[in-house]
């Protein structure tokens, strides 16, 4: 037969079959004949060529399935069938559908997330060509001759301006090496269009190499991208603009192209769009970049702090284009070679810690065309963990699932056994089961991808929703997401549909001749009901490390948010501020302050008022220091101190806590001795059991050990997250109105720019209402170019400082409610049929004078005993899943009885509830009605 007969027989199946049917009829008659004339009677002939040819359905099915085309159609009719089956039992094929969708869309939502955070490429041009100049995303700078990352020693991830110009001009394997500004140490801008009179808007720009856009293969969507003579010294200042800030803070408005703005209050001309879904070479949670500005203009923007040609200042990130046929090995070595030559020709500014460790210092070159993503390395490991809790959840889908079918399959085994005695192959019968969960699957999968695209916009709200700023990823579905669904729902299909589909095959034509009821005792039916508590167990051994895991992590979050942060959130506020890109003369930033301070300390509700470099929980920055009479410190010794610069009224306006000596006070003016105060964990570190007040200290190298008096010691306080985890470090605070002078231009640069106060702190006690508006005010009276991004509480600040670990908890507990609402369903199910099954034994029990108590008592024994066995499993297994989360956990143990125990018990009532019903049902079992059942 030709195969367009054979396709053209699908669309006449009806005549195929008549067809067949005389053939076969035709081949009996002829088989008859036979036997007549080999001797026998005629109704013997008939007889035996019956039996010869067996049963005609069975073999005109047989001579169907022969034909692949034929086959295909029989598919379509048991999938046909099973719509029908589902139209007339829509709740059983909603609550599939929808467990289904739960699992299957919890873990497609996480997937999601892991393709746009640790799987995607940069939308560039061939990103397998790019490779980086470094193994780790670090933030934010260095201002040494000496790097470590992730604590490994003496690995160069971040490069001064001066190493980047060696690298491109001496290394003929790249085509093009680009430089860019690292992490979260974007140049904060105020814009507006020159001439305007409006309020000056804020962005983040980001430095970048005149070959940026051509390194990565990148055309100008509007206007043109920089070029090598943008980022030439005394070149006209020129900005590109992102896709997304043009559209979402501009409204794609085309006449921004080629006008001049004042940035920072320089004139700088608008040359171009970058194009859509380009976002730059850096991926973060925060700060995205909203303009990028040529290397050159840095010291327009910085003044005198800029790090453009300090060599200690480590600022840039490499990313560069091989050519063809580059060893990544042989690259990685002349690189080295490179850096080794440049650090000895920097021998004599190193200090003496520099000098022992600088040979030791390498470098590694990594591919390049995922580029630098922060948000990776904080996140990757959330998500697998999130990946982990989902799966578990898909399990436990799966599991409920094939208890439903499998409990609708002996239902309805009556049914089946009748189709084995008719003729039905055990083939036939596996593969309409399966294709019944297929079907199912598929329909499953389908819901799945609307849950993960809802569950996705979850997470990211969860994650990134306090940054205030625009994260480049998105929850929409891509190819990889659909074809990451469709493979989950293929292989959830096959796994619960393998126990259904076996279960099938394996019915009898002798239970139709029985009945319903009859074949419960037998050992098919003891198999079969082992099969759905086996399912239970695991269910509920699953639903127990989802739930112990989400409350160590539930119960972590709220150790860290009622830690001792070293001061009272209640009543304090913080307001971000930033008189840098607001062009205040470094000169009137003490008398600006000090307005600022008594404006707002005379609103009704203020109690007290004070600025600050870093206010707590806002983090900060570090550096080596020296103490006077002490001897240079060794390779390996740790002299690391934070430090701040704040207004006298700091300490009082966080509670005052000073142990020793005196605060910072309006005495401690540019006329008089430089002072500082020191924190707890300094007097401790540095000083041990001795008096500190007096001493004197200051910053790498040991020459400016005497630059500052220590005239106080204030209780430790949280000034980030990370306080809370690993403690608080050591940090001096040094009075706004002093200043002091170094011959070293690192020290020199961090010594301006950290008269720019960046945070309020406001103490007002009571939550009084309104006064947001009320310090905007004051605020635009005081200076109307003073830019001010938010006011939050501290407890809103405390908050977003562990946002992270929130996101992590609540999904946590979501997958965890989840999975005990899935593991409760399908508990109620094999009790409900176990009730079912057992009506005739409930019959005769109650005949005998079992009362309703007993029976019920029964029940609740069977599921209890399968929810046990889950419990012992559950428990050892959710305590192996503290241990590996064990570093995320603050202040919890992996086998805290507490929390296990609390599990446990909301397992058990959920048991408990899942098993009521089918209980009481058995309680109100008539027995004469049971007995005629059966």
């Amino acid at each position: 037969m030709s195969m367009w007969r054979r396709v053209r027989n699908l669309w006449r199946r009806g005549a195929v079959d008549a067809e067949i049917e005389v053939e076969l009829r035709a081949h009996i008659e002829m088989a008859g004949e036979d036997g007549v004339r080999s001797g026998m009677s005629e109704e013997e002939a008939r007889r035996v060529a019956r039996l010869r040819f067996g049963n005609p359905v069975v073999m005109r099915e047989k001579t169907v399935g022969a034909d692949a085309a034929l086959g295909l159609d029989g598919l379509w009719r048991d999938v046909r069938y099973t719509l029908r089956q589902m139209r007339k039992a829509p709740g059983f094929a909603a609550v599939v559908i929808v467990t289904l969708a739960l699992g299957i869309g919890a873990t497609t939502a996480i997937f999601t997330l892991i393709d746009q955070v640790m799987l995607r490429s940069l939308p560039v041009t061939k990103p397998q060509e790019l490779w980086r100049v470094g193994d780790s995303a670090d933030c934010c700078y260095s201002d040494g001759y000496t790097q470590s990352s992730d604590g490994s020693q003496n690995d160069w991830n971040l490069f001064s301006w001066e190493t980047y110009r060696l690298f491109r001009f001496h290394t003929p394997a790249f085509e093009e090496l680009a430089a860019f500004q690292v992490g979260e140490g974007n140049a904060e801008l105020a814009l507006r269009r020159a001439g305007s009179t409006a309020p000056a808007g804020t962005g983040n720009g980001e430095y970048v190499s005149g070959n940026f856009f051509r390194t990565f293969g990148i055309s100008a969507w509007r206007g043109r991208l920089f070029s090598d003579n943008d980022d030439q010294e005394g070149a006209a200042p020129v900005a590109v603009m992102s896709f997304h800030t043009w559209q979402e803070k501009y409204g794609a408005d085309p006449s921004v192209l080629g006008a001049t703005y004042e940035i920072n209050g320089h004139a700088f001309t608008m040359v171009g769009i970058a194009p859509p879904g380009f976002f730059g070479a850096k991926i973060d949670d925060n700060d995205m970049p909203d303009f990028w500005l040529p290397l050159a203009t840095e010291p327009l923007i910085a003044g005198g702090s800029t790090r453009l040609k300090d060599p200690r200042a480590a600022w840039l990130d490499l990313i560069g284009r091989v050519r063809p046929g580059t060893n990544s090995r042989a690259l990685e070595a002349r690189l080295d070679v490179e850096l080794h030559g440049w650090l000895a020709s920097h021998v004599g500014d190193m200090t003496a810690q520099e000098k022992a460790l600088w040979q030791k210092q390498t470098l590694h070159v990594t591919p390049g065309g995922a580029g630098v993503s922060l948000m990776r390395e904080n996140y990757k490991g959330d998500l697998r963990l999130l990946l982990a809790a989902a799966v578990c959840v898909l399990l436990v889908a799966c599991a409920n699932i094939a208890n439903l079918l499998l409990a609708r399959g002996l239902r309805n085994r009556q049914q089946t056994a009748v189709r084995a005695a008719l003729g039905a192959t055990r083939l036939q019968l596996v593969r309409k089961a399966l294709i019944e969960s297929a079907v199912l699957a598929a329909m499953g999968g389908a819901a799945g991808i609307a849950v993960a695209y809802a569950g996705a916009q979850l997470i990211l709200h969860l994650a990134f929703s306090g940054t205030g700023s625009w994260v480049p990823v998105s929850a929409a579905p891509s190819m990889p997401m659909l074809l990451f669904a469709l493979s989950i729902s293929a292989i959830t299909g096959g796994i619960f549909g393998t126990a259904p589909a076996w279960m099938t095959s394996h019915a009898e034509p002798i239970e139709a001749m029985r009945g319903a009821n009859r074949s419960m005792g037998s050992q098919a039916g003891g198999h079969r009901f082992r099969v759905q508590t086996a399912l239970v167990i695991v269910q509920a051994a699953a639903s127990l490390v989802l739930l112990g895991t989400a409350a160590m992590l539930g119960q972590s979050l709220r150790n860290l948010e009622h830690q001792n942060l070293g001061f009272d959130p209640a009543g304090r506020y913080l307001v971000s501020i930033d008189p840098k890109i607001s062009s205040v003369p470094q000169q009137q930033l003490v008398p600006l302050f000090r307005t600022v301070e008594d404006r707002l300390g005379a609103l009704p509700a203020v109690r007290s008022v004070s600025a600050a470099l870093h206010a707590p929980m806002t983090g900060g920055w570090g550096h080596e220091i020296r103490i006077e009479g002490r001897p240079e410190p060794g390779p390996r010794d740790d002299s690391w101190s934070g430090w701040n610069r704040v207004m006298p009224g700091y300490f009082r306006t966080l509670g005052d806590r000073i142990l020793m000596g005196r605060p910072i006070t309006d005495e401690d003016n540019a006329t008089t001795r430089r002072v500082a105060v020191v924190n707890e964990a300094f007097a401790k570190k540095f000083f041990g059991k001795e008096n500190p007040i007096g001493r004197h200290f200051g910053p790498a190298p040991a020459i400016n050990a005497g630059v500052y008096e220590i005239v106080g010691v204030t209780g430790d306080m949280a000034w980030d997250s990370s306080s809370v985890w690993n403690g608080v470090e050591p940090m001096y605070f040094l009075p706004e109105a002093q200043n002091a002078q170094f011959a070293e231009a690192d020290l020199e640069a961090r010594e301006l720019w950290s008269h720019y106060l960046y945070n309020l702190v406001i103490w007002a006690p009571g939550n009084p209402a309104g006064l947001e508006p009320e310090v905007k005010s004051a605020l635009a009276d005081i200076d109307p170019g003073l830019v001010m991004y938010d006011m939050q509480s501290y407890s809103d600040v405390i908050g977003g400082g562990f946002a992270q670990q929130n996101m992590i908890a609540s999904l946590t507990w979501l997958f965890g409610a989840v999975g005990l609402m899935l593991a409760a369903v399908g508990l109620y199910g094999v009790t409900a049929y176990g009730v079912e099954q057992r009506t005739g034994e409930i019959g005769v029990r109650m005949a005998l004078g079992a009362n309703r108590g007993s029976v019920v008592g029964m029940v609740l024994r069977g599921t209890f005993l399968q929810v046990g066995i889950g419990l012992t499993l559950g428990i050892p297994a959710a305590i192996g899943a503290g241990r590996m989360i064990a570093s995320r956990l603050y202040g919890v143990r992996p086998w805290d009885p507490l929390i296990l125990g609390g599990a446990a018990l909301l397992l058990g009532l959920a048991a408990l509830a899942a098993a009521a019903i089918p209980a009481r049902r058995a309680a109100s079992v008539d027995p004469m009605q049971a007995l005629r059942s059966e």
